[in-house]
Formats: C-alpha cells, sequence, structure tokens
C-alpha cells in the first residue's frame, strides 16, 4: 500500500480536533484514511476511534487519551523498527503532553509530534516499496 497523505499537518489538526472537543478525529479517523494506515501499518486492525471517544465521554476522555497514546508507543516502535531517524511520539510524550500542556498548547504539541512519526513512517515505508522488486 503506498501512503498517500505523508505531510499532515499535524499541530492544525491538532488544534481542529482541540476546539471541536475531539469531533474532528470522528471523522477524520475513517474518511481520511488515517484508521487504515494505522492498521496497514501496525499490522493489525486497530480499535475504531469513534469506539474509544465514546468510552472516553464517562472517563472525561482519559480512556481516549490512553487510546492514543498506546498507538503512539506502538508507532514508535514501527519507526524504530523501520530505522527512522527520531525524535518519536511516545506513550508519555501524548500523554504528559494532552494532561498537563492543556491549558496552553499542550494537545497540539503532542499531536504534531504524532502526525510528524507517522509522516516518516509512512515515507520510508513508500520509500521501500519504491525500490522493492
Amino acid at each position: 500500500m503506498m501512503f498517500r497523505h505523508t505531510d499532515r499537518p499535524g499541530f492544525w489538526l491538532g488544534m481542529i480536533d482541540f476546539c471541536t472537543a475531539g469531533l474532528f478525529f470522528l471523522f477524520y479517523m475513517p474518511f481520511g484514511g488515517l484508521q487504515a494506515e494505522l492498521d496497514e501499518i501496525l499490522g493489525r486492525r486497530t480499535r475504531r476511534y469513534w469506539i474509544a471517544y465514546l468510552l472516553g465521554i464517562p472517563t472525561l476522555f482519559i480512556y481516549t487519551l490512553v487510546w492514543m497514546a498506546n498507538i503512539a508507543e506502538e508507532l514508535k516502535g514501527k519507526a524504530i523498527e523501520l530505522g527512522v531517524e527520531g525524535p518519536y511520539t511516545s506513550w508519555r510524550h501524548m500523554f504528559w503532553w494532552s494532561m498537563l500542556g492543556c491549558p496552553c498548547c499542550g494537545p497540539m504539541i503532542a499531536t504534531q509530534r504524532f502526525f510528524r512519526t507517522l509522516n516518516l513512517v509512512e515515507k520510508e515505508l513508500n520509500r521501500r516499496q519504491r525500490l522493492a522488486p
């Protein structure tokens, strides 16, 4: 699978998502192709974002944040496996920037770093697919 979106602007996506209380990613994950790309990269079917979002409502979105942090950690592992140079996003980075950085730009910074790692992984996978016989 060739990845078409290797230049997603994470900071702006994070800002839109933050301003819409997570509703933006309810549509962006399935219709923007992000959910399918994560499934392809991680080699498994990940939990759908809408389920994580619904489970997050009674937990004040802690569940949704932990779900995203787990995806970030798996993505970091994939980046290391592919030999992509860091800095990467990680569970700790995603969780703490989103929790403690909330009054400022923390969620946007976390999302920026997540998409930076995702973009680099996708570029590397595209490069490897082009080189494959």
